[in-house]
Parts: structure tokens; sequence; C-alpha cells
């Protein structure tokens, strides 16, 4: 069934439902829009949310982000702000897919429409135009035949007039004869101009308005289905990205079992422990057998506790929960207790070590750049590199002295370095020699090395060196194409072993099991790691 058939009448009808067509289509775009808006400002205020509770970059070293209920909250804030990318990308997709496609097409069918509207109008103009025409005609023929009706008998009447001459008589024939002429004239133009209005009128009413309506009806019909469409990826842009936020929300649940409150309360210990013995009991001081005052005072100095360990207020008693003043930071660690005091040592030695790694690399760099430019010259001068050489030979020697007193301290703080040893071996084997005197020239591989000097008593330990054992294994969560050196691929769903955590800076170090070794993002993968 269509339009052209079933409505041939009903244009008013037709036109109407029309343009109640495209005003749905108009308020469907408008809808989408709000929604559009509203995940907008959804994912602006989950970001906002997430930015202000992550961690700061100054806050990282701070005692509480070694805690694993603190750093499954940090988690919980970054898997929210992957949450908001996706709500970001649902306001994106809405408005790209739904409102500006729908818009676009909304304006083509309106053109189409008012091009059909003009195509029934100019019809409807013809043929109003023809019945005009028909209606004049026959309004002429009309009074052309009552005139001629007239004429004749007007002429019977002059010849039955005994008193009218025969030139009247005549006069009066020949006048009902030309009226009678016109009017036959105007009676065949009523005919042929009935006949013209009759093939109009079929034509518009069986071919021309038809077609137009049937026209109608398909741009209705594609109308129809478009916005069908359209309702269809209204839900299909969010379905599109459930399985990234249904990974996002198990990242979270994720977060909360990683949380271990035994690990916790270790680690609060590893942070504070003093490594200060009890205080002892005190001793009876029997004034009757003329004790001094200094021995008594003296006696009050004998339980080891806190505050004699320090060296600081040995004439008062120490007591757990008294409010401590803040204590002055020194740069050797001493206003610590013991075992934080080592802790401490034992990371500023680490820092010294990547640092001065890095500065030995930087002198290599340099050497072979140097070399490279005596060899050819055309590439560059050698002489542009010398303030450069001679800034990393100053750096090199001033963080060995750094290093060698921070070992000093270490020493006298009864420990020995264990964390430290395997990077000061890795540095002592990787580019602790060959260095570059300010003027690039090569030292003398006899002369002795400071750095192995004081590394020397460790030289045996890693002579010969294992495999570094893994630490825990991860799951991918997604690819990775490991393109960049230093990398490693892997694939969704790929098990590997962790070989060194992620130091903060967002890459974690893993192994396969045919020995292969390299970085791979942290956020793009779920970590278990031994306890």
């Amino acid at each position: 069934m269509d339009w052209g058939t079933e409505l041939w009448d009903q244009y008013d009808i037709i036109e109407k439902h029309t343009q109640s067509g495209l005003e749905l289509v108009e308020k469907y775009v408008k809808f989408v829009k709000e929604r559009t808006e509203i995940e907008q400002n959804y994912a602006k205020q989950l970001r906002n949310l997430s930015k202000k509770y992550n961690l700061k970059r100054s806050s990282k070293d701070e005692p509480e982000c070694r805690l694993s209920s603190y750093q499954s909250f940090l988690d919980i804030v970054n898997e929210m702000n992957d949450y908001a990318g996706q709500r970001e990308l649902i306001a994106e997709n809405l408005m790209m897919n739904i409102c500006i496609d729908l818009t676009k097409y909304l304006q083509e069918l309106k053109q189409e429409r008012k091009t059909y509207l003009m195509e029934a109008k100019k019809a409807q103009q013809s043929l109003e135009s023809t019945y005009k025409q028909l209606d004049n005609s026959k309004k002429r023929f009309e009074r052309e035949w009552r005139e001629a009706e007239r004429a004749a008998q007007y002429a019977e009447k002059t010849d039955q007039d005994i008193n009218a001459t025969k030139a009247d008589v005549e006069k009066a024939k020949q006048q009902a004869h030309m009226r009678a002429h016109v009017a036959e004239e105007c009676k065949n133009d009523y005919a042929a101009q009935l006949q013209k209005y009759n093939k109009e009128q079929n034509q518009f009413y069986f071919t021309d308005m038809p077609l137009i309506f049937n026209k109608l009806q398909d741009l209705d019909e594609r109308r129809v289905q478009k916005l069908a469409q359209g309702y269809i990826l209204f839900s299909d842009t969010e379905k599109h990205v459930m399985p990234i936020i249904g990974k996002c929300l198990e990242g979270i649940t994720k977060a909360g079992t990683n949380v271990n409150e035994k690990n916790d309360s270790m680690v609060v210990i590893e942070q504070n422990k003093s490594g200060f013995e009890r205080p002892g009991d005190l001793e009876f001081e029997d004034y009757s057998q003329g004790i001094n005052r200094a021995s008594s005072d003296s006696s009050l100095g004998t339980p080891k506790g806190p505050m004699d360990l320090l060296g600081k207020n040995k004439s008062k008693n120490f007591w757990l929960f008294s409010k401590k003043s803040k204590p002055t930071v020194t740069e050797d660690f001493g206003h610590l207790p013991p075992e934080q005091r080592r802790k401490r040592l034992q990371q500023k030695l680490e820092e010294i070590c990547k640092e001065l790694q890095k500065e030995v690399d930087q002198s290599e760099a340099l050497g072979k750049m140097k070399d490279v430019y005596e060899k050819n010259p055309q590439m560059g001068d050698p002489a542009s590199l010398a303030s450069q050489i001679n800034q990393t030979s100053q750096n090199i020697e001033r963080l060995r002295a750094e290093l060698n007193k921070y070992e000093t301290w270490l020493a006298e703080a009864g420990g020995r370095g264990d964390t430290l040893r395997h990077k000061t071996q890795t540095f002592n084997n990787n580019g602790a020699h060959d260095m570059h005197s300010p003027d690039g020239a090569h030292s003398d591989e006899s002369t002795p090395d400071a750095s192995q000097a004081i590394y020397a008593e460790f030289d045996d330990d890693f002579e010969d060196e294992e495999v570094t054992a893994p630490i825990g294994k991860c799951t991918a969560m997604y690819n990775f194409p490991g393109a960049s050196e230093g990398t490693i691929s892997m694939q969704e769903g790929e098990v590997l072993a962790v070989v060194e955590e992620d130091k903060g800076d967002g890459w974690t170090r893993v192994r396969r099991n045919n020995g292969d070794e390299g970085y791979i993002p942290t956020s793009y993968v779920t970590i278990n790691l031994n306890k």
C-alpha cells in the first residue's frame, strides 16, 4: 500500500505528518545532546575527583605510600580516572555518531521534502490555471450564446414586422448569423478547454500527485529507519566501552583484594623500628648511706634508654608518650634512630650510585664523540666538547667523594650496604673504568679507580652472578608491541615473571620462560608478588 493510492486526497495530512516526523528527529538530537552534556560533566567531575585525591609528586616518598591499603586507594583513584576517560569516549561517540550525523541527515531530508512540496504546489497551480481558462471560456460561450439567441429572435421579429423595410430585415438576419457564428466558436473553444482541463486533472490526480506522495512516503520511511538506527546507536555506544569499564571496576575490586593488613603492619615496623633496647630498671638510690649527688646522677644514667643511646638528655627519664620536639635534620642522618639511619644511608648511597653511573655513561659518550670528531673533523670540533667533558669529570669526582663519605657513615652505623652490593658491582663492571680526562684523553688503565677501591671488598661476591630470581608474576591485560629499546612485547592474557618492581616511573621489568627480559608498562598488567 502506498500514499499515492490510498491518501490521494490527503495532502494536508501528509504535509503535517512529514513535518511532525522531522520535528521528532530534531527532538531526539536535542535529547542526545543533553545526554552528552551530562556524560561530559560526569567525566569532568570524575577527573577532578581523581586529581584531587591522587598522590602528588612531592608526596610519593611519604612512608604511607608503601602500605598496601594506601596503594590500593591510589589504584582505585587511577581506575576512576580511566573510568572517566570511558565516559568521555561515550560522550564523544554520541556526539559524532548520532548528533552530528542525524543533524546533517535532517537537513538533507528538509531540503528534499521542500522540493516535493514545491512540485505539488506547482502542479496544483497549473491545474488551477487551466480550470480558470475553462471557466472563462464557459462563461464566454454562455454569454455569446444568449446574444445569438436574442439576435435570432430580433431577426425573426423584424422579418414579421410589416413596417420593417427589407434592408432592416436583411441587417437583422446578418446580425443574427454573426452572433450564431461567434457563439459556435465559443462553444468549440469551451469544448477544447474542457478536454484540456479533464486531461490535466486526470494527470494531476492519477500521476503527478501520487508520484509526489510516494516520494514523500519513501522520504518518511527513510527518516524512520535512520531514527531507528540512532536509537540503537544510543545503546551500542555505551555497550562498546562496557568491557573496558568492566576492567576498571575489576581493577577496583582487585585493589581491595590486594590489601594485606599483615604486610602493612610489617611495613610500619620496618619504617619506624628504632633499634633501641628497652630501658633497664632504675637502681635504688639510698641517700641514708651518704651517696653524693654526682653518683646519684650517674645512677640515673645506667638504664640504656633511647635518650642515652642518642647521647641527649641523659638526666631525663624516657617517657613513651611524651611530646617530642622535632629533631634537627643532619646530613649523616644522625638525628634518626640506628635502624632508620642505616636505611636512609643505604637509600642515599643507592641514589648516589645511580647518579654516578649516569655521569660515567655521559663521560664515555662524550669521549666517543670526541674520538669521532678527531677522526672526522667535518662532523664537529673536538674542542667544543672540552667544557662538557670537564664538567662531567668534576661531577664524577664530587659524587665519588660523596659515595666515600656516606659509605663511611654507613660503616659507622653498623651496616655494610647489603642492599647496595648488586648495584655497585654492576656499576664497577659497566663503566667505572675507561674514563676520560677533561682534555678528552683516555685515563691510564693502570691508574687506580676510586670507585673500584671503595667497592673492591664486594668484587668477589659477584664474579659468578646468577640470574635474578622472580619476585612474582603478572598477567597482561592489554597487548603491548614493545617497540622501544629495552622493552619487551606481550599479548593480552600472557603470564610473565616479575623480576623488578615499578620504581615509580611506570615500568616493570619482566622475564619470559625462554629467558627474554625487558620492561613493560605497569598499568598494562595485574601483578601478584610472592609473599
